[in-house]
Parts: C-alpha cells; sequence; structure tokens
C-alpha cells in the first residue's frame, strides 16, 4: 500500500500545498497506530480483523470506514536463474513455506535435491497475513506459516535478497515485483484451474485465484466531517478520484468502475452534508 499513498500524497501536496506525512509499517502496526487516535487514515493490504475493530472500540474508536483503492496480484517470484519452476500448485506452495517441504526436490523429483531459500514478510505485514489465511490456512486449519528463512517488513529488502540467492523463493506485492523487472523471475500459480501468471488482467477478473486481492485505506466518520482545518475528507476524495491514473503508475490495479463508485458514494454524505 506505501506506494499508492506516497503518490498521492506528492499529488495531492502539488495542487493544494498541503503536507501529507506517509509513514512506513506492517498492516498491523498501523492499524495498532490507528485505534490509538495516532494517524487519521491507516493503509491496510488486507481487511481489517475483527481484534483490531475491538481493539479500537476500546479506545473510543468506533466509527470506521473502510474504503477499497486498488486491486494486488500478491507475488511468488524466484531467482531469474531457476530455469526449473514456472508454476506451482497451492498444495506446492503450501508445502514449501509450511516447511513441510524444504528441499526443491520434495515438491517434484525431477527439481533439484537442494534446500528452497524462503523470503517473505514479517508477521506484522498484511501481506503475511493474507498469504496465511489463502495458502496455509485454507489448505490446513491445523497448519502455521514456517518461521525458516528470511523476513523483512520491507518488500525491496525481500527483492534484493531473491536476486542475490539462486535457490530463492518469496511472495510480494506485485508492484514490487514490476519495479525489480528482469530481476525477479514471477511463478505462475494453478489454484485449480491451470496455471495463471500475476497480470493487471488476471487480478481484475480474478483468475489469479486465490493471490489476487483488494487493497484498503481505513478512516474514521468524525474525521471525515467538515473540519475546516483537516484535509482528511478533502486528500481521500482526492485519492478516490487519482485511483485510475496513480495506482496503474506504481504497478498495481484499477477497480472496476462500479465498485470504485461504491466507495466514492461512501464518502458522499460528508461532501455534501445535508
Amino acid at each position: 500500500m506505501f506506494p499508492i499513498s506516497e503518490a498521492a500524497a506528492e499529488e495531492y501536496s502539488k495542487i493544494t500545498r498541503t503536507r501529507i506525512n506517509v509513514g512506513f509499517s506492517g498492516t498491523g502496526a498501523g492499524f495498532e497506530k490507528f485505534c490509538r487516535g495516532d494517524i487519521n487514515i491507516s493503509d491496510a493490504s488486507r481487511p481489517i480483523k475483527d481484534s483490531e475493530i475491538e481493539a479500537c472500540a476500546r479506545k473510543g474508536i468506533d466509527d470506521i470506514v473502510e474504503l477499497q483503492v486498488a486491486i494486488d496480484a500478491l507475488t511468488i517470484v524466484v531467482n531469474p536463474s531457476n530455469d526449473f519452476l514456472d508454476c506451482l500448485t497451492v498444495q506446492q506452495l503450501h508445502d514449501l513455506f509450511s516447511g513441510k517441504a524444504e528441499k526443491w526436490s520434495e515438491i517434484n523429483p525431477n527439481w533439484p535435491d537442494r534446500d528452497a531459500k524462503l523470503f517473505y514478510p514479517g508477521t506484522d505485514s498484511g501481506t503475511f497475513d493474507y498469504f496465511v489465511e489463502e495458502i496455509i490456512e485454507k489448505v490446513d486449519e491445523n497448519a502455521f506459516h514456517t518461521g525458516d528463512g528470511t523476513p523483512s517488513e520491507d518488500d525491496n529488502v525481500l527483492a534484493l535478497g531473491i536476486r542475490n540467492e539462486d535457490n530463492a523463493i518469496g511472495y510480494l506485492g506485485f508492484a514490487y515485483f514490476l519495479e525489480a523487472g528482469k530481476s525477479l523471475k514471477a511463478v505462475a500459480i494453478d489454484g485449480g484451474e491451470g496455471c495463471v501468471e500475476p497480470k493487471f488482467e488476471t487480478a481484475l477478473d480474478g483468475t489469479y485465484s486465490p493471490l489476487s486481492r483488494p487493497l484498503f485505506i481505513y478512516t474514521r466518520e468524525s474525521l471525515l466531517a467538515d473540519h475546516p482545518n483537516d484535509p482528511t475528507l478533502s486528500f481521500i476524495e482526492f485519492y478516490l478520484t487519482s485511483t485510475e491514473t496513480l495506482v496503474p503508475e506504481v504497478g498495481y490495479v484499477t477497480m472496476p468502475d462500479d465498485l470504485l463508485q461504491a466507495q466514492l458514494d461512501k464518502i458522499e454524505p460528508f461532501l455534501s452534508p445535508e
């Protein structure tokens, strides 16, 4: 989410000369700040959890507004020197990142008898949470994401690590894969209907399953009210109406028109109060 919000803040500042501070953290840490009242908007690469809603409510924050801003294709990547891996089933991906399989040959006997080196987001990341839910727990509700490998909250760090390790495999946001260019190789995913590559088109039409996902920002109704010195409402209106240009520029997928309109409808009462 950081690249989208950073781009939105930069463009908004150019137009309004109002500075919007955009910090970097995992989704979970962002919600902690949001529930303390430290920030007006919380980015999220997954939906807010019930436990986080309850934590906010205990702090008196019970007017949360969820706004989807884009679609992501969570991308499985390997080192470009990898010449044997082009596609993984969800089960194979599960086996690697649950620790059930440690060597490539345990996934496919025709693959090298070498350890797969895992790179993945830190546990505070919404990307990590989404992957655990879709790939680890939906395959086996009693399984856990392995703690072996190299975790990082920064996708750029993951990309660098995978680029420097021949036996690496990891997962990160589509924008970071695009930014890495030919230094990373994307792996197609077979969600049950054959191998599908992560692309704008497959993320939008849902065929890149189960790794296409919504991306959100969260704010509060009280912050969207008409406060003369608070730019929250103005910035969010700009953010939503700019997604069609900003989102693809940073490497994510724009929402269909009807879904975008549904988000705009959520803030319309604050733009035109009775």
